[in-house]
């Protein structure tokens, strides 16, 4: 018989899933940005009217991550999917600290600016604590889809790197005066399903039975322990 697995880690990435998935608000709220050509970031921009809302849900969403990391199950998560998903969620607090100062998708002066480098250091520092939590969780994905931590977790991690290469396709086109490829739906595609896999991450560890002490330590998460797998 074994014993239920404590919720914590599933509650806070439950909730993290929640809070990563506030851009969706932008259907009630007025913005003014079309989602499918600005960036998911702009909504956070210093000149937005929601920036605050934004910038702190992003905050928690990072914090919740970095805590769910710290408390998932040690002996079934691999190192390697702990160490990314904490610098996901490290990089993601941080970018919320790194705002946009305007929307270059629709501000034809900031873009103007952005081509000049004349914005503030934020747009370039944005860029990169954007692209290191990128990094971070897709190498999450990608460990824990090794190890089947749930049925789906193929699937969302090749919807994700689906959704990065066409994001990274729309923002190069738009860097070369081209149309941007419908970047804004991109974008949200990508980080949508960030945070469906996150919530099916939280799903699977409620499911999971506790393994017993002496139990192997590469078990998938989702993964019943058989009595030939416990060592006597």
């Amino acid at each position: 018989m074994t014993t239920p697995r404590p919720p914590t880690a599933a509650t806070l990435l439950a909730l993290a899933a929640l809070a990563y998935s506030a851009w969706t608000l932008e259907a009630l709220l007025p913005t003014s940005l079309p989602p499918a050509t600005a960036y998911v970031s702009e909504l956070a921009a210093t000149d937005q009217p929601y920036s605050t809302l934004f910038r702190t849900t992003d905050l928690l969403a990072g914090v919740l991550v970095c805590a769910a990391a710290a408390t998932l199950p040690a002996r079934r998560t691999p190192p390697t999917a702990r160490a990314a998903l904490l610098l996901f969620g490290a990089a993601t607090a941080v970018d919320s600290r790194l705002p946009l100062s305007c929307t270059p998708t629709t501000d034809p002066v900031c873009a103007a600016r952005e081509t000049a480098a004349v914005v503030p250091w934020t747009h370039s520092a944005h860029t990169v604590s954007s692209t290191v939590a990128l990094c971070g969780i897709l190498l999450a994905m990608l460990t824990l889809t090794r190890t089947a931590a749930f049925p789906a977790a193929h699937a969302l991690l090749a919807l994700e790197l689906a959704a990065t290469l066409w994001t990274l396709a729309a923002i190069a086109a738009l860097e070369t005066g081209h149309d941007g490829w419908g970047v804004g739906i991109a974008q949200r595609l990508q980080v949508g399903v960030i945070a469906i896999w996150l919530g099916a991450l939280a799903v699977s560890l409620l499911r999971a039975p506790t393994p017993p002490p002496d139990a192997p330590l590469d078990a998938p998460l989702d993964t019943p322990l058989r009595r030939a797998d416990v060592r006597p």
